[in-house]
């Protein structure tokens, strides 16, 4: 790509992440130059001087080279969890985002020979029910060898078994999105969401990027498949009973806390597995709205941790192995050279 071509996808990129219309940028920049000149540098029709070019850095946050770095990548198959209640420009901010961190997160493993290689271990799956999802669910365990046990820090998992995890600045309308680039799974979450959500949502995306539904509409059974990692059936009848006319909430505090899954959630899994009844169901959840515990904050607290590291602790090693200068890696992550040192240290 000649530099002319690829100024144009960069600043309408950095743009987009800023969350900026063409109007918005122009008066950031301080009217430097009109919407029409914005329009014609992102059509590719001419390019800005070196003046105006500091500006347009300055004020996006992004470095001039950002500007002229290769397109090397692309996502593809994009699946919004909540679509409908995003905008467009929202959307696309949100997809920015994601895009330039995967080129920096394959960036920095191509410095250090660590290309991700991903294979799907449900390759083979055909998903129809609610028991083909508990069967894929035990089989999921079983190969990333988690056995029985809670899953520790979901996110570290994922990131170990192949996946890129992406967390964004964003509002509350947004809480996950898969997609793919080249063979690499991508989940994006929000960094804002509390932990027990972004566990359910990245799990919740995982269905959408491995398994292969008969049916188009599978939002229901993704669900079904976050709960039935979190917690498959068998753990979940030995922790509660096969049939119950009620649960008491201090039990289902109790599994909240040990396997990182919220009681809302628990209650619709014993719902599905016909544990419990449509009768309890609906009290279950007039209880919860009528005392505005939504949120779960007054129900137990879920004491994990969830970050996704891989991509910091690459940038670390080749920084501190002085595979990469110190500026190239604050580049890497996003932050300024002065912070960067600090984090470090």
């Amino acid at each position: 790509m000649e530099l002319i071509d690829i100024f144009p996808i960069r600043l309408k990129s950095a743009r987009k992440i800023a969350g900026l219309s063409m109007d918005e940028l122009v008066e950031k920049i301080q009217n430097i130059v009109s919407k029409a000149a914005i329009g014609k540098y992102e059509q590719g029709k001419m390019l800005p001087d070196s003046k105006i070019l500091l500006a347009l850095a300055n004020n996006l946050n992004v470095s001039i080279d950002y500007f002229f770095r290769p397109i090397n990548y692309k996502l593809t198959n994009i699946e919004f969890r909540k679509k409908s209640k995003l905008s467009a420009k929202k959307q696309d901010q949100i997809k920015e985002k994601a895009i330039d961190y995967l080129e920096r997160y394959i960036e920095i493993e191509e410095y250090l020979n660590k290309k991700t290689v991903f294979r799907n271990p449900l390759a083979n799956s055909h998903i129809s029910n609610l028991t083909d999802i508990e069967k894929v669910a035990i089989e999921l365990r079983k190969v990333w060898n988690i056995g029985n046990s809670p899953i520790v820090n979901l996110l570290d998992l994922l990131e170990d078994n192949g996946f890129k995890i992406i967390e964004v600045e964003t509002s509350n309308d947004f809480d996950g999105l898969s997609a793919s680039v080249e063979n690499i799974p991508v989940i994006v979450l929000n960094k804002n969401s509390d932990i027990l959500r972004k566990r359910f949502t990245a799990l919740h995306e995982v269905a959408h990027l491995l398994l292969q539904f008969t049916e188009t509409d599978n939002e229901k059974l993704c669900h079904s498949f976050a709960g039935a990692v979190l917690i498959p059936e068998h753990i979940l009848k030995n922790e509660i009973g096969s049939k119950r006319n009620s649960l008491a909430m201090q039990e289902l505090i109790a599994i909240k806390e040990t396997y990182g899954i919220s009681v809302q959630a628990l209650v619709m899994r014993a719902k599905a597995l016909e544990i419990v009844n449509d009768n309890f169901v609906k009290q279950f959840f007039i209880y919860i709205r009528a005392n505005h515990l939504q949120n779960e904050e007054n129900l137990g607290k879920y004491s994990g941790a969830e970050h996704a590291n891989r991509f910091n602790q690459l940038i670390y090693f080749a920084a501190t192995e002085e595979i990469i200068s110190l500026s190239k890696a604050a580049n890497l992550a996003g932050v300024e050279l002065s912070e960067f040192r600090t984090l470090l240290q």
